[in-house]
């Protein structure tokens, strides 16, 4: 049972991590300017949020889960400003084939990645919503819960590694003006999330 729960939490954690919205804009830009293990750490900080949701919705913590929903503007509003800096400070910031050679650590790169994403609460509900649906995380068994949780960390991260490997393959062909116009598109991007995060908060 417990096989089960983890085959089908990582299907639901890969899927859920497959659309490319800011999160995947950061980690396709950090594939390209710091080397695939800099954008995979980018990656493995969403994984980790979406399996903190992910494990909200399969223990049925409703009293937390309803907090982080009553809070959504606060938190949509952190999200929003830290995307719209985001996005400015990649846009101005130089080609890394200019830059020092000394970039963000690792840990730095993960914990900016976490924090962005575990400040869009509505994560939550996207993983309440298929558990539903499957018939997930609705009953006391914690083991099928904890493979639940288990398998979308893992599905999420297996996106997340292909994605910043596929983009990582193509780093040894990028000169500085290629790379220049990708820091002005991600950033572009970047901000326009953040623009319509902050527009979301409006009556």
């Amino acid at each position: 049972m417990e096989l089960s729960f983890f085959v089908k939490g990582a299907a639901i954690g890969f899927s859920i991590a497959a659309p490319v919205g800011p999160i995947g804009i950061l980690c396709i830009r950090r594939s390209l300017a710091d080397g695939v293990w800099k954008g995979f750490s980018a990656g493995l900080g969403a994984a980790t949020a979406d399996a903190a949701y992910g494990c909200l919705a399969a223990f049925g913590l409703t009293a937390i889960s309803g907090f982080l929903v009553a809070h959504e503007a606060w938190l949509g509003l952190f999200g929003g400003v830290f995307l719209c800096y985001l996005g400015a400070r990649t846009f101005l910031s130089r080609p890394a084939q200019d830059a020092p050679a000394a970039g963000s650590r690792f840990l730095s790169v993960y914990g900016s990645t976490l924090l962005l994403t575990l400040a869009n609460p509505a994560t939550i509900l996207s993983f309440a919503a298929v558990f539903c649906a499957l018939g997930l995380g609705t009953s006391a068994d914690y083991l099928g819960a904890g493979a639940l949780v288990l398998g979308v960390f893992l599905g999420s991260a297996a996106w997340w590694l292909a994605l910043s490997g596929g983009v990582g393959l193509l780093r040894s062909r990028v000169n500085a003006t290629w790379m220049r116009a990708v820091n002005r598109a991600s950033g572009c991007v970047l901000f326009a999330f953040g623009i319509w995060a902050l527009g979301r908060m409006l009556p």
